[in-house]
């Protein structure tokens, strides 16, 4: 059966920024952890200049965010994780918040995301750490175990699974599939940075409208035509009627304000990479991932599509010969570590202890 894997945000409701400089410049860096007890610090590394941020003594665990996110996304594994005995960095990924942002879209493609990951071990004198990954931070994560595996010594993947490379290139496959419907992913993939240009107008309306629960209340969206022909994305999303309970409105004011600072552009390029990495990774298509290896996710996530724990086994038990558990959280959509904060930490520690 032909494999279409969907890399990122979910499909049903799911920078370029003329002011952004690649490199954030002095004047930003000095900024203060909202959260308490997390600490910022900088490294180089792999060609740019990343932020963790950074809370705790122990054994390392790695945190790798997806879009549009930033490393405020895991604020309650940080404390969590950090409580229990562990040294818990998260990252702001390349492209995002005060991590540098290359220009050119080839730097955004799996090789260098893994590399960033390393040499954020390197940098840290670790040699070898936990490494959870959340949506497009799942596949860095997962490519990461697969690349290497001597570095990396328990994995943990949320909302997107991995069931290997798979046969067709996976933009060809959208395309046949939506032809001239609007796509996500596809959009992405537009040249000229349609879509970093729609949602740098207005970080705002994309954070709150993408943030929600399942099922949340909202406005009639502004465009219901399926054709890509009707307009972007943001219009096709119903504007939310409040905030849920688990992001409140100082959660969003700072996560806007990341990308108020960062620009889109970064977080859309990994989605432009989606086919180089197909390319790159023609030689890894028999290999396996050799980490024991945990799959989260809430039922309610647009991304599995309703799979069930049984089929979500089948599927990546070929690919993850080690894959110890499958858990879903019952009611819970995209942004499971946010949503079910207590549930996700218990998880996790369960599994890395």
């Amino acid at each position: 059966m032909r494999k279409i894997i969907l890399f990122g945000l979910f499909l049903a409701t799911m920078g370029f920024a003329e002011n952004k400089n690649e490199s954030n410049n002095s004047e930003v860096d000095m900024e203060e952890s909202p959260i308490e007890g997390v600490t910022f610090k900088f490294i180089e590394t792999n060609g740019i200049k990343m932020r963790l941020a950074e809370i705790g003594e122990g054994p390392l665990i790695l945190l790798a965010h997806g879009w549009p996110e930033s490393w405020y996304s895991w604020r309650h594994q940080l404390i969590g994780l950090s409580k229990a005995g562990f040294r818990v960095i998260a990252p702001d990924m390349r492209g995002y918040g005060q991590t540098d942002a290359p220009s050119e879209i080839d730097q955004y493609d799996i090789k260098h995301l893994t590399e960033d990951m390393i040499g954020i071990l390197d940098a840290l004198g670790e040699a070898s750490a936990y490494i959870i990954g959340h949506d497009w931070g799942a596949p860095v994560a997962t490519y990461s175990a697969l690349f290497y595996p001597k570095r990396f010594t328990k994995l943990v993947i949320m909302s997107v699974p991995y069931s290997g490379r798979q046969d067709q290139n996976p933009i060809e496959g959208l395309k046949a599939v939506f032809q001239d419907n609007f796509f996500y992913i596809l959009y992405h993939n537009e040249p000229n940075g349609v879509a970093e240009k729609e949602y740098d107008k207005s970080p705002r309306d994309l954070i709150s409208k993408f943030y929600q629960s399942p099922n949340a209340p909202s406005k009639p969206p502004k465009i219901t035509d399926s054709k890509r022909s009707a307009g972007g994305f943001l219009s096709r999303i119903g504007e939310p009627k409040g905030m849920p309970d688990w992001f409140t409105q100082k959660d969003l004011d700072y996560v806007v304000g990341q990308f108020e600072q960062s620009g889109f552009r970064g977080g859309v390029n990994y989605y432009r990479n989606i086919e180089r990495n197909w390319k790159l990774t023609e030689d890894l298509k028999d290999h396996s991932i050799k980490v024991p290896t945990l799959f989260l996710a809430g039922t309610e996530d647009m991304v599995i599509r309703g799979a069930s724990k049984e089929a979500l086994q089948s599927s990546m038990k070929e690919a993850i010969p080690l894959l110890e558990k499958v858990i879903l959280l019952p009611n819970i959509g995209h942004w499971v570590q946010q949503e079910a904060p207590e549930d996700t930490n218990k998880i996790l520690l369960e599994f890395l202890k």
